[in-house]
């Protein structure tokens, strides 16, 4: 996919100082967290729905694992910031360790609550050791469950993709057949892995593209908390990290506010190149604070909604 001559400009403009300077504000945004585990983290996860609010997210979204408890977090926090907050949210809905009629009434749940929006992902296995099966009389992958979640209801349905491929994907090739399957199957966009060159987005977008793959790409941003956290992450998922990264946190793990304003920096960064290229749509990895997707939104021109 060529840039147009108005990503030219753009990319002009992005390499000229200041880079964050006269943005239009045009960009959308969604956040994800993850269902807290005490009272305290709770509170913390409720202060930064709060935070994000006024930036008018397109949605929010909350993880999942397998295990009743984890399950029963989930949908609380799902419901409770669809209702309190009135913002549109999404429930994460995986195959692990449930049959499909497990897994269909924990949907049909969701749709009598009023929840229309399902991130409809394959999951880990839950011993990393041995490696991903289906669960007996379970949903097979993700392309398996988006089918049987738009039997269930009209659901809105992100999913889940990979510029640098999935871990289990046997080349590239094959992982952007999934893809494909997966908007062929009913998902209404892809929300990507996270990962730190802007390159490695664009070609995984043009190669999608290429493929003939037409539904809503969204570039997964994850201002990094801790660079050995990512470090782990990153190799768990297979995201490459550049070798100028460690460099910029060196000697910053006993300087927690220097390490978020390098985090800030980099993602920050990473999205306006992005936004150079044409992208108006981001999903931050928010790990259930704030203050860093709060500053990359308004760096990047976007301000409160003030109510009518």
């Amino acid at each position: 996919m060529s840039p147009t001559l108005n990503q030219m400009r753009e990319a002009q403009r992005a390499l000229e100082a200041p880079m964050f300077s006269d943005l239009a504000g045009d960009i959308e945004v969604s956040f994800e967290f993850f269902p807290p585990k005490s009272e305290k983290m709770s509170e913390t996860l409720w202060q930064s729905v709060e935070t994000l609010k006024p930036l008018d997210p397109r949605f929010v979204s909350v993880t999942y694992g397998a295990g009743g408890s984890t399950r029963e977090r989930t949908h609380e926090q799902v419901v409770r910031i669809q209702n309190e907050a009135q913002i549109p949210a999404a429930a994460h809905l995986t195959c692990v360790a449930a049959t499909r009629e497990e897994v269909d009434a924990v949907a049909r749940h969701y749709w009598e609550e009023g929840i229309r929006h399902i991130v409809a992902l394959r999951g880990d296995a839950p011993d990393s050791d041995k490696g991903y099966s289906p669960h007996p009389g379970g949903y097979e992958n993700a392309v398996d469950l988006i089918k049987g979640l738009k039997k269930v209801g009209d659901f809105e349905i992100s999913a889940a993709a990979y510029p640098e491929m999935h871990p289990d994907s046997k080349d590239r090739q094959a992982d952007l057949d999934n893809l494909k399957a997966k908007f062929d199957a009913g998902a209404t966009r892809a929300i990507t892995q996270f990962f730190f060159e802007p390159e490695c987005f664009f070609d995984f977008r043009d190669r999608a593209a290429a493929a003939g793959i037409e539904g809503e790409i969204v570039p997964g941003i994850m201002p990094v908390m801790s660079f050995a956290a990512v470090q782990k992450m990153s190799g768990l998922c297979g995201t490459a990290i550049p070798p100028w990264m460690e460099g910029l946190f060196e000697g910053l793990d006993e300087k927690p506010e220097a390490r978020q304003l390098v985090s800030a920096t980099i993602a920050a960064e990473l999205c306006r190149r992005l936004y150079a290229g044409g992208v108006r749509q981001f999903h931050f990895y928010t790990l259930n604070r704030a203050e860093l997707s709060y500053a990359i939104c308004h760096m990047l021109g976007l301000r409160p909604k003030v109510a009518s």
